[in-house]
């Protein structure tokens, strides 16, 4: 029976393991530095992009199925808290959204991972962007 991308460590195999997911990261940031549609979220990241790339990294080897290297290196993953300071829009979120899919098209993954990890994907960018608007919302409020 094959594996069902989400269940066990079956997304992180698809994605080639540590060493596959650090070559996504690698070039999803390649992207945001290129990208003329990214300049506004590259501009929300610091110059260096060295501990960006590593949370990346860290974040999706767990997310998704194999090692949990996130939370004893940084904390507990809260990633719409993270993000909280910055305002993320809709725009902002497709920016991420896109260079995340140019990353994933230069992968040699299966076609059907590929479509998976992108609608999966959208979910951690959507909740960024809705939380980030409910901080600002409640900030005009008061």
């Amino acid at each position: 029976m094959a594996a069902v991308y989400g269940d066990g460590d079956a997304s992180f195999q698809a994605a080639g393991a540590q060493a596959g997911i650090k070559r996504l990261v690698d070039h999803f940031y390649d992207h945001m530095e290129r990208a003329p549609a990214a300049a506004a979220i590259r501009g929300m990241h610091p110059e260096n992009l060295e501990v960006s790339r590593d949370k990346l990294y860290c974040f999706l080897c767990g997310w998704l199925g194999g090692e949990k290297l996130f939370a004893p290196k940084y904390g507990p993953i809260m990633i719409p808290r993270a993000h909280a300071h910055l305002e993320i829009g809709e725009p902002e979120r497709d920016a991420w959204l896109l260079c995340m899919e140019k990353a994933v098209a230069e992968q040699p993954y299966a076609e059907d991972f590929k479509a998976y990890l992108l609608r999966e994907i959208f979910v951690p960018a959507e909740r960024c962007r809705v939380f980030s608007q409910r901080r600002i919302e409640a900030e005009q409020a008061e």
